[in-house]
């Protein structure tokens, strides 16, 4: 098992893409290619096919172009080890309505105990696995459309090195995870990791996923005070500031 996996060690990291983008403007050109072989990140294009997707409804291997078949190889693998996750990250937050909200990378949260076969079984369904440095988490690397997977362990502590999480990272199957599928993680377990990893453009999402969901605030009020004592009052303070500006 790698040291990744070691509750005595906690890593920390953010479970927040470091290459997010945020379109103020959701009609704005979205950062995807419309061309499928087309594996460069530039601002055009796109804006249309994702305009005219229901984001709620949408599962993560029907989004677009090269970001579905690195999902389509993804589900492949972990289902070939027989291992559960969730999407998480800013595709997340897209899906729950942050239309603007439009990243690089994919984000999953994935088992301790599957890390190990990741990085054995990756290169069969076209990726490589990329031992992280020091104080940081894997990724796999999608060879085809050069897209980063980046792993969100089991485990892990989220936040930064002066700003950690008062908890760790949980199981995948206490975010959504199911047998065979590849869903998007809970929006309980969502709100629970951007309060965690706490940085400015964390907190930007939540203040956007409140607005866009005010019937769903004492219910993620209760699960994120469920996870810490310490996570009741910070949401509500984003609550307020939700309100505040819309």
């Amino acid at each position: 098992m790698s040291d990744l996996a070691t509750s005595n060690t906690p890593i920390v990291s953010s479970p927040i893409e470091d290459d997010s983008m945020v379109l103020d403007n959701p009609s704005s050109p979205l950062l995807i290619s419309s061309n499928p072989f087309d594996l460069t990140f530039r601002p055009f294009v796109i804006r249309e096919e994702l305009r005219c997707m229901n984001a709620a409804e949408s599962q993560p291997e029907d989004l677009p172009g090269r970001y579905g078949r690195t999902i389509a190889d993804l589900k492949r693998l972990l289902q070939a080890i027989n291992a559960l996750s969730v999407v998480a990250g800013g595709w997340a937050v897209w899906h729950y309505g942050y239309a603007g909200r439009v990243t690089e990378d994919v984000d999953i949260v994935v088992a301790q105990d599957s890390i190990e076969d990741l990085k054995r079984h990756a290169t069969t369904f076209g990726f490589d696995f990329l031992p992280p440095p020091e104080g940081r988490w894997p990724k796999l690397f999608h060879r085809e459309t050069r897209i980063d997977v980046d792993l969100l362990p089991e485990g892990g502590i989220p936040g930064t090195a002066s700003n950690r999480a008062p908890v760790a990272i949980r199981s995948p199957q206490n975010y959504g995870a199911s047998q065979r599928s590849l869903p998007y993680i809970s929006m309980g377990g969502l709100v629970e990791l951007k309060l965690g990893a706490g940085r400015a453009k964390d907190i930007a999402d939540l203040i956007e996923i409140i607005k866009m969901h005010p019937d769903r605030i004492q219910e993620l009020k209760e699960h994120v005070t469920e996870i810490h004592a310490s996570y009741g009052p910070k949401f509500l303070q984003l609550v307020q500031q939700a309100r505040e500006e819309s």
